[in-house]
């Protein structure tokens, strides 16, 4: 089972991410990471921030001669912007009044009232700095990992934005348009149709100049998987259960698709159910459609598996909304903290980070192996156990 945990806060040294349960032998490019770093810091809509910090990662253990060793790997990316909170997180001792920057005036929308309250904190700094978007970075950096294994698979993930505020994509884009979209790793919105994306922008200069922010949705393709990783045996095996929670976990994501799933809940069975056909000369079971998105039964069936994100506005906005200070209570103005407009991009680069790690321990729990090769082995033998059906 491949797993991952990640630390840091967002002003704070650095962000890190620790991942285990790759086999040995899996070959690791940096420069890849660094690239998937950049995606995730593009799009339009980001805050000032993005031009600040550039993000690289360092690679601590784990990896040797650009390889995985079978050991935990250990990324650190540094915060540029720790320079100005020096002080104000001091790791030692707690900075004197002049130099606290403290968060009183809890955002709606965000975890800073609702973690103060759970750790018994009369200052939401701390829980501001955890729940920040800007933790997702570790994960891209642990995912761009899971990336580099499912590749020697010859599975891929991608994804592209399919709506922003009421601008939204209203046709199913092809695998072949989404590696399009994604080539610029400065891409806007990494949209497939180009005229979509004229409006998704002008939605978001419209915000910008209103002091206000944009969600929208994200669908995030993982290409050529084969059927049969996860399972229908227990709850916690079933592959779209786990999907459901990865990408509900990034920040500003309030709800999970898998397939057609929303539309399907008010069409007829006849409309839903993927048809199933047979290839003889590629001696494989075939789709007509993908409504289900790649998953039957928390099990995947050979075609790609489909993942949208529904992301909400950012929470930080330059009109505040009301609130109450913490430690008054008199009604006051939320807080406003240097944010983005629009993440919907950047929320689908962590949403490919969080499907490729279900997916890489989906493989490994498969497949299994200590070394790439062992697991490779079990792998041509699984296809050709497929063939032979």
């Amino acid at each position: 089972m491949v797993r991952f945990q990640t630390a840091g806060e967002s002003h704070g040294q650095a962000l890190l991410a620790w991942v285990s349960g790759l086999p040995a032998g899996v070959p690791i490019e940096v420069e890849f990471i660094n690239r998937e770093l950049r995606r995730r810091q593009a799009g339009y809509g980001r805050s000032a921030r993005m031009q600040l910090e550039q993000d690289r990662v360092e690679i601590l253990a784990g990896v040797r001669h650009a390889q995985t060793i079978g050991a935990p790997i250990a990324l650190l990316i540094a915060n540029k912007d720790w320079e100005n909170w020096r002080e104000a997180l001091a790791v030692e001792a707690a900075p004197t009044a002049d130099k606290q920057r403290p968060l009183t005036q809890p955002r709606p929308g965000h975890a800073d009232l609702a973690g103060a309250l759970k750790f018994n904190l009369h200052d939401a700094r701390y829980i501001a700095e955890r729940a920040s978007g800007r933790e997702t970075a570790a994960r891209v950096a642990a995912g761009a990992l899971a990336k580099l294994f499912l590749r020697v698979f010859g599975i891929e993930v991608l994804s592209h934005v399919v709506a922003v505020g009421t601008a939204r994509l209203e046709r199913e884009a092809s695998w072949d348009e989404i590696v399009r979209a994604c080539e610029a790793v400065d891409a806007a919105f990494r949209c497939v149709d180009a005229q979509v994306e004229q409006r998704l922008k002008a939605l978001v200069e419209q915000a910008l100049k209103e002091g206000n922010s944009l969600g929208g949705v994200f669908e995030v393709v993982a290409h050529n998987v084969p059927p049969g990783l996860g399972s229908h045996a227990h709850w916690d095996e079933r592959l779209d259960g786990q999907l459901a929670q990865a990408v509900m976990s990034i920040p500003a994501v309030k709800a999970v698709e898998l397939g057609a799933g929303v539309a399907s809940a008010a069409a007829w069975g006849s409309q839903v159910h993927d048809e199933i056909g047979y290839d003889p000369n590629a001696r494989r079971f075939t789709r007509a459609t993908n409504l289900a998105g790649g998953l039957e039964g928390g099990v995947t069936n050979g075609e790609d598996v489909v993942v949208r994100g529904y992301v909400k506005p950012i929470s930080s906005l330059p009109q505040p909304r009301a609130s109450v200070n913490l430690e008054t209570k008199a009604r006051v103005p939320a807080a406003y903290e240097r944010s983005d407009v629009c993440v919907v991009p950047a929320a689908g680069v962590v949403g490919e980070a969080m499907v490729a790690l279900v997916l890489a321990s989906a493989v490994q729990a498969k497949f299994g192996g200590d070394s790439l090769e062992e697991a490779q082995r079990n792998f041509a033998g699984y296809l050709e156990q497929l063939r032979q059906f």
